[in-house]
């Protein structure tokens, strides 16, 4: 059995009513419940967000220990957190794929978000699909095994 965590930074819960312009209508729930009902008989996705850095981490370690694949949307933390990109670091080093996924394209957007500090040591990035996104990177996690 394949796990795969879905794993959310900072105010993605928020989807549906933050910035539709640029996130689109689909709300967290929805997201969720597309996710799960994507899961096939032989693997397992778990979906969370948290607005906490360190819970973040904390599951990204609990991946490392159990070798579940990841797919990321670290929200804000893409553009800063060295924390969150050493944790990424030690899945992709021991061989468990990483897919950093963000539902706009942040080069569209402002400056500031144009950086990754994750994109560097991530497996793979999937970008500016709207929620689709995260649907396409679970496509490519398929393809790898």
């Amino acid at each position: 059995m394949t796990t795969i965590l879905v794993l959310n930074g900072p105010n993605l819960s928020r989807l549906g009513s933050r910035e539709p312009d640029v996130y689109g209508s689909t709300t967290w729930e929805e997201l969720v419940d597309s996710l799960e009902a994507a899961a096939t008989t032989s693997e397992t996705i778990s979906v969370r967000q948290t607005n906490d850095e360190s819970e973040l981490i904390g599951w990204i370690h609990e991946a490392l220990d159990t070798r579940a694949e990841v797919i990321l949307n670290p929200a804000a933390f893409t553009h800063y957190s060295y924390a969150l990109r050493d944790a990424v670091a030690m899945l992709t080093s021991a061989g468990i794929p990483v897919v950093e996924v963000h539902i706009s394209n942040p080069h569209a957007r402002e400056e500031f978000r144009h950086n990754s500090v994750i994109s560097g040591v991530a497996t793979g990035v999937i970008a500016g699909f709207g929620t689709q996104s995260y649907h396409v990177a679970l496509s490519a996690l398929r393809s790898r095994r």
